[in-house]
């Protein structure tokens, strides 16, 4: 039913919940796992000039440590415990608006579901979901898979 299965991480707590059910559920139809990290450049375009913002948009970190840094620790994450499981991951990291880069992701890579968090590192949440997954929801025909986890908020 499932040959790939993308999740997207931020790190934060929720989105390590999203891991686990991604895990799972690639070990279960033997699919390969997909860990995406987006820079959301509109949020940080304000501190960094136009050719920075560029450059991240390619998902190119180059010389942006602290980014770098977080992107691959998110997606390392993945890797880690999915090998651990006998799961194939790729590791992919992009700059724009995640829900965009998600539902691009997915059309492009032929994924058959997303595994997100309902909220990511913000924690600011809409009545039920956060901004970047019911912005995903509405951007691509791919089945999504919310988790939430009890109690974080």
């Amino acid at each position: 039913m499932y040959e790939r299965i993308l999740v997207p991480t931020d790190g934060s707590d929720v989105a390590q919940s999203a891991v686990d059910h991604a895990i799972d559920l690639a070990t279960k139809y033997d699919a390969e796992l997909h860990a995406l990290y987006v820079a959301d450049t509109d949020a940080i375009a304000y501190s960094l000039g136009a050719e920075q913002v560029d450059r991240i948009r390619q998902g190119n970190f180059a010389g942006m440590t602290e980014l770098r840094r977080k992107a691959e620790t998110a997606t390392g994450y993945v890797a880690e415990l999915a090998e651990e499981q006998g799961v194939d991951v790729v590791e992919h990291h992009a700059g724009g608006q995640p829900h965009d880069m998600i539902a691009d992701y997915a059309e492009d890579n032929d994924i058959d579901l997303v595994v997100m968090g309902s909220h990511g590192r913000a924690g600011v949440r809409r009545a039920l979901l956060g901004s970047v997954t019911e912005r995903t929801l509405r951007s691509t025909h791919v089945p999504v898979l919310v988790v939430d986890v009890q109690g974080e908020e």
